[in-house]
């Protein structure tokens, strides 16, 4: 009963019901500290099949490679310009007509959505942009009405935690909005009624199994039910079927009962979390893949098809890792390109390889290191904790890919992390003169020591990442000093 409630409150999960062979849609989030040329993503969207990509921003770079494309494009603005985009049609406006009007020329830009905010109504913003969103969501929409584009649609991706099914023994037609964000979700989706919009959703069925270990795994994971849950005549065997037919239930009580229905993120991360792992990973967007396009549908909404956008396309490591170390490792793709295993798009469930980014320049190989001759570590903790504070040591974390390493390991990971981060650059691997470069790959079977790209986020933006600090993973660099103690 526990691990059934737990379904509804800690995780509301929905999925999309595609056609056959519709390919699906993925976001590409650029929150790294070395990024692949937006033509090099471009054409890695085209080669596996994507007809749909999701931005948190308008990057015009991005905008440009998608030009005279096939690609679906659903444009963001982030959170802190809502305010500013609320306060007036004019602003609303012009920010239509940069990012939308002027990309949707003849074989331009296939702009369909534009996001007005990502998850604004999250409890840890405390209201911050709860107004903002409903009033920015309209002035865009009736800015995209007025300059002609009234079929790009203005969306407002939401956290599911914004609907749950409340009481003892919780089942999807006890679904309904929160009610401390009910008031605006219902205008936001009375709003969304009226220009004819989807309502979007994002979803992460892993922050469940995050949160409490006694998460039943098989229900987000496609593995069947041993504790099927009834409701009425409906059973439900998998947490997807019962999540998404929760939050129709949701719109059918707020009088929106055909409301077309987005999944604007959902996935599985590969590293950071004793359930990140690319095993868990594969078999969660396999799963999900084959369930959306059966066709199959959910007790309470048949037959119908919806649109889905796989979290994400990039690992991304200069996300913030507030709510923990995996969240720089969603990436189907590795943070070059590469792809992390198979995963047939098509939802049939072969044994496909994914189409890795093509023609990807690298830094030299090498790579730095703890010196092994090193006697004196007592500016060892310090070096570490510096190397972490700037770059990303996720995978040391408990249960990651790199957890099994021993002191030296922990410091020559870290160490490497950093001077791969400011480009391999002399003065990047010093460390108090305990740093010393190699041209000797330190990787073993599980733990990758990499070589990064030769693109650094600095190219074709408008904001240079390499000078911001990292967040440092709470409890890891304390993890790595006690090591330092025993070993």
């Amino acid at each position: 009963m526990r691990a059934t409630r737990l379904l509804f409150f800690s995780f509301v999960f929905m999925v999309v019901a595609a056609s056959e062979g519709e390919a699906v849609g993925v976001n590409w989030g650029r929150l790294a500290t070395h990024r692949l040329p937006p033509k090099k993503v471009v054409r890695m969207l085209v080669d596996n099949g994507f007809d749909k990509v999701k931005l948190f921003d308008a990057d015009p770079d991005a905008l440009a490679a998608l030009a005279g494309t096939d690609v679906e494009v659903m444009v963001g603005i982030p959170n802190y310009m809502l305010e500013q985009l609320s306060k007036g049609h004019s602003r609303a406006a012009d920010w239509v007509d940069e990012n939308v009007t002027s990309w949707m020329y003849t074989d331009g830009v296939r702009i369909k959505y534009v996001a007005v905010g990502n998850e604004p109504l999250l409890h840890t913003y405390a209201g911050k942009y709860a107004r903002a969103t409903v009033r920015a969501l309209k002035s865009i929409q009736k800015a995209l009405t007025d300059a002609g584009k009234s079929h790009v649609k203005a969306v407002v991706p939401l956290n599911a935690g914004i609907y749950d099914s409340p009481g003892p023994h919780p089942v999807p037609s006890a679904g309904d909005f929160r009610p401390d964000t009910r008031d605006l979700v219902l205008e936001i989706a009375d709003l969304l009624a009226e220009s004819g919009a989807p309502f979007v959703v994002n979803i992460h069925p892993f922050l469940s199994a995050h949160a409490d270990a006694h998460f039943p795994l098989d229900f987000a994971l496609f593995a069947g039910a041993k504790n099927p849950i009834k409701d009425g005549e409906s059973i439900y065997t998998n947490v997807l079927d019962a999540s998404l037919d929760t939050l129709i239930w949701s719109l059918r009580k707020a009088g929106h009962a055909g409301m077309p229905v987005v999944v604007g993120e959902t996935g599985w991360p590969t590293d950071g979390d004793k359930n990140a792992n690319k095993k868990l990973a594969k078999a969660f967007n396999q799963g999900l893949l084959r369930h959306a396009v059966s066709g199959a549908g959910t007790p309470a909404r048949r037959n119908s098809s919806l649109e889905v956008f796989l979290f994400s396309l990039f690992d991304e490591d200069a996300k913030s890792v507030d709510p923990g170390s995996f969240e720089r490792h969603w990436g189907i793709f590795a943070y070059d390109g590469r792809a992390k295993y198979e995963l047939d798009l098509s939802g049939r469930g072969e044994e496909k390889e994914l189409a890795s980014a093509k023609g990807v320049d690298y830094l030299q190989s090498r790579w730095c290191i703890l010196d092994p001759e090193a006697e004196d570590l007592t500016d060892l903790p310090a070096s570490i904790d510096y190397a972490c504070t700037y770059s990303d040591c996720t995978a040391l974390g408990y249960g990651s890919s790199c957890n099994h390493l021993d002191l030296h390991g922990n410091a020559s990971y870290a160490f490497n992390m950093y001077y791969q981060v400011k480009n391999q650059e002399s003065g990047g691997c010093i460390f108090s003169d305990l740093g010393v470069i190699t041209e000797e790959d330190p990787s073993d079977g599980e733990c990758r020591f990499p070589v990064m790209i030769a693109y650094t986020s600095g190219e074709g933006t408008r904001r240079e990442m390499l000078d911001l600090a990292v967040p440092v993973v709470g409890g890891l660099w304390t993890l790595l000093f006690l090591l330092m103690r025993v070993m």
